[in-house]
C-alpha cells in the first residue's frame, strides 16, 4: 500500500477528508527508510525536519533515563503516524525506535506546512492525530498508576488489539505483536518476574494469551472487563469489526 494511502486511511479513522484533502496527501513526496531492530528513528533531543508513517513492522516511543533504562510510552503499528507532533515541536522530548525490522516513509515538515496552509481541514486532521496521541498518553498514566497488574496488562492488550483491528491487522483473533517480555515490563512498570506472573493470571482467565510475539484474544468481552477498557479515548469514528 502506498504511503499516501496509508496516511489517508489513518486520518480518516477520526476525521472527515474531502477529495481535495486526499489529493493534497497524494501529492506528498515520501521517502522510504528501512530500520533494523532497536534502531532509533528519532533520538531524544533531536530537532527533526520530517514526520514519518509506519509502512511495515512496529516502532515504539520511549524515554531514555539517565541510567540507560527505557520507559516505553507507546507502541505503533503499520498505518500509525507516531511523530505527527514533531511538526509542532522544535525539539523531541522522547525517542522513537524500531521493534524488530520496520519500514517507514517520511515527508518534510516544509511540505506538510505548505499543505496545511492550502487545506486547513487537513491541518485540523493532523492536529487531531496529535490530540488523540495525548489522550492515549493520559490513559497510559491512569493505567500504570491506578489499575491492578492484571488489569494494567489486559488494558494494554485491549488497546493494541482494538487499534490493530481498526487498521486491518488482526486475523482470526490474532495479532502479531513483536514486543518482548522485557519491553512489556518497561512499558507497564513491571519487573520481568511480575510480567510472567501476570501473564499466567491472564492465561488462567482464558481471555487472552501472549506467546512468542503472538497476541491471541479468546474472549474479547472478558478481556475488556479485566482491563476496564473503554475505547472512547481512541476517538475512532466507528467501532472496528
Amino acid at each position: 500500500m502506498d504511503a499516501d494511502r496509508i496516511v489517508t486511511n489513518k486520518l480518516r479513522e477520526h476525521s472527515k477528508l474531502s477529495g481535495e484533502d486526499i489529493a493534497e496527501l497524494r501529492s506528498f513526496s515520501f521517502a522510504l527508510r528501512e530500520l533494523a531492530d532497536q534502531e532509533d528513528l528519532i533520538r531524544q533531543g533531536d530537532e527533526p525536519d520530517r514526520s514519518v508513517v509506519v509502512i511495515s513492522g512496529w516502532v515504539a516511543r520511549y524515554h531514555l533515563l539517565s541510567g540507560g533504562q527505557r520507559q516505553y510510552l507507546s507502541f505503533h503499528m503499520p498505518g500509525d503516524w507516531p511523530d505527527a507532533q514533531a511538526l509542532f515541536l522544535n525539539r523531541m522530548d522522547h525517542a522513537v525506535c524500531a521493534i524488530g525490522p520496520a519500514l517507514v516513509a517520511s515527508v518534510a515538515h516544509k511540505e506538510l506546512t505548505r499543505a496545511i496552509s492550502r487545506r486547513p481541514t487537513l491541518g485540523f486532521a493532523i492536529w487531531r492525530e496529535t490530540l488523540i496521541d495525548a489522550s492515549i498518553f493520559r490513559e497510559a498514566i491512569t493505567n500504570n498508576s491506578a489499575r491492578s497488574k492484571p488489569a494494567r496488562m489486559a488494558h494494554m492488550f485491549c488497546e493494541l488489539f482494538y487499534r490493530a483491528r481498526a487498521l486491518g491487522h488482526v486475523r482470526d483473533d490474532q495479532l502479531q505483536l513483536p514486543v518482548s517480555l522485557v519491553q512489556l515490563g518497561e512499558a507497564l512498570g513491571m519487573a520481568i518476574a511480575t510480567v510472567n506472573r501476570t501473564l499466567l493470571e491472564l492465561r488462567a482467565s482464558r481471555a487472552v494469551d501472549f506467546r512468542s510475539g503472538m497476541l491471541t484474544v479468546h474472549d474479547w468481552t472478558r478481556l475488556c472487563a479485566i482491563g476496564e477498557f473503554d475505547p472512547g479515548y481512541l476517538h475512532l469514528k466507528k467501532q472496528p469489526r
